[in-house]
């Protein structure tokens, strides 16, 4: 609690404060942690303490001038003092640590900073990957661990995400995502994985890993899953910035273009996908002169690096996707074609049954609404879909387009149930009324 004669408005002020750090640098804040003492549980608990720490001292003290150092400061010295109670923690971290130490040795962490980051180094090179959390991004893509299982570790524990937003990443109760992250972590505790820098050898094989995770951030980012607001701008910001990392690192890896690519040719639309009053705006509707034409360009040139060389990917062949819609003056100058075969392609890449979702829409908007319902039909048997939202939206426009508005009101009324965030659910009581 803080100390007498703190007024509201200063509690409120902290509490902003450490939101707004805590948002901002938590993945730093952990992944330092981590590379310090080895041990993401440890690591979690005395960041949370911190966290605690900020909102009692804050209101009373003032905001520090390097809010982020303070709150590395105090979790280290939180972890030091668990350590010291705890002998026999102290030593299996201290076994881990001289793993590690054997493996690779780690620098310190520079909290010299403004925040408590190294920054982006014009040469870092494959021994200095230039921000914590990267590192730990390819750390937990360890292959000792299940491929789902190392992506939810890391968008959890490093990108920070809720349970229920890793489990909405992949179409799973929250209950079962929970277990999922349970198991990762008695892994790495049990096979001893050293939470360290992959060498240069190890890099191509992660990177996949990596960039499926920062994938899933950016997909948060651009649609939450719940919440007062449609879009996450912060996530989506930031998965774009680790994005670019990547691609700086690996210039001949194809599909760090693409992702690189496709992100910003999504986020080029930011400002024009919702309104006014936070609702969203279908792309239909949306005022193409409100994008970000820069961005889309660059993400263009991206797309052509992306497919040049060789045998495309799946993030260039979704960049590619997101190209033409970028390109196109409206929703009608489209090139439907093109996009259903593209979807084709990305279908035999990763067959997925939300990538059959978004060909299905695509066939509809090419050959007309009922062929595209069919295609959604047959999906309906999917378990990944029955909770799928925009499943059930597309299946509600179809179906109105097709003038069988009793089944569209039925179906959105089951997606008003499953809507996480409040704009879409106010969308949708538009489209009852209507």
């Amino acid at each position: 609690m803080p100390g007498e004669g703190v007024s509201p408005g200063e509690d409120r002020v902290a509490a902003e404060a450490v939101e707004a750090v805590f948002r901002e640098e938590r993945g730093l804040l952990l992944a330092s942690l981590v590379r310090r003492f080895g041990d993401l549980d440890l690591a979690e608990e005395v960041t949370s303490e911190a966290i605690e720490a900020a909102l009692r001292h804050w209101p009373a003290e003032g905001v520090p001038a390097r809010p982020g150092a303070w709150l590395l400061t105090t979790a280290r010295r939180r972890a030091v003092d668990r350590l010291r109670r705890d002998q026999a923690y102290a030593a299996r971290l201290a076994v881990l640590a001289a793993d590690a130490e054997r493996a690779e040795p780690a620098p310190a962490p520079d909290v010299s900073g403004p925040g408590f980051g190294s920054g982006v180094g014009s040469g870092a090179g494959f021994d200095e990957l230039p921000d914590e959390r990267l590192q730990l991004f390819f750390t937990c893509a360890h292959p000792a661990l299940a491929a789902e299982d190392r992506t939810a570790l890391t968008l959890r524990c490093l990108a920070g995400l809720t349970t229920p937003e890793v489990a909405r990443a992949f179409l799973v109760p929250t209950a079962t995502m929970a277990q999922r992250i349970v198991r990762a972590k008695k892994k790495i505790r049990e096979a001893r994985i050293p939470f360290r820098v992959p060498g240069p050898d190890e890099l191509p094989g992660r990177l996949p890993g990596v960039l499926q995770v920062v994938y899933s951030v950016f997909t948060e980012g651009y649609a939450a899953s719940s919440g007062p607001r449609l879009q996450r701008l912060d996530l989506a910001e930031e998965a774009i910035r680790l994005a670019r990392i990547l691609h700086r690192l690996l210039p001949a890896e194809r599909e760090s273009a693409g992702l690189l690519a496709l992100l910003l040719l999504v986020h080029a639309r930011r400002d024009a996908r919702t309104g006014p009053e936070g609702e969203p705006v279908l792309l239909e509707d949306q005022d193409r002169g409100r994008w970000d034409r820069p961005m889309i360009e660059e993400g263009r040139a991206l797309v052509v690096r992306a497919l040049t060389g060789g045998p495309a990917g799946p993030y260039g062949v979704q960049a590619a996707i997101a190209a033409l819609h970028d390109e196109a003056r409206d929703v009608a100058a489209t090139d439907w074609p093109q996009i259903v075969a593209l979807y084709d392609v990305l279908l035999t890449l990763t067959p997925s049954p939300v990538v059959a979702l978004n060909r299905a829409v695509a066939v509809a908007m090419r050959d007309g609404p009922g062929a595209g319902l069919a295609l959604l039909d047959a999906l309906a048997g999917e378990p990944r879909l029955r909770a799928y939202p925009p499943y059930v939206v597309a299946r509600g426009d179809l179906l109105g387009r097709l003038g069988r508005d009793g089944e569209a009101a039925a179906a959105y009324r089951e997606a008003l149930e499953l809507a996480g965030t409040e704009p879409e659910r106010a969308a949708l009581r538009r489209k009852l009324g209507e």
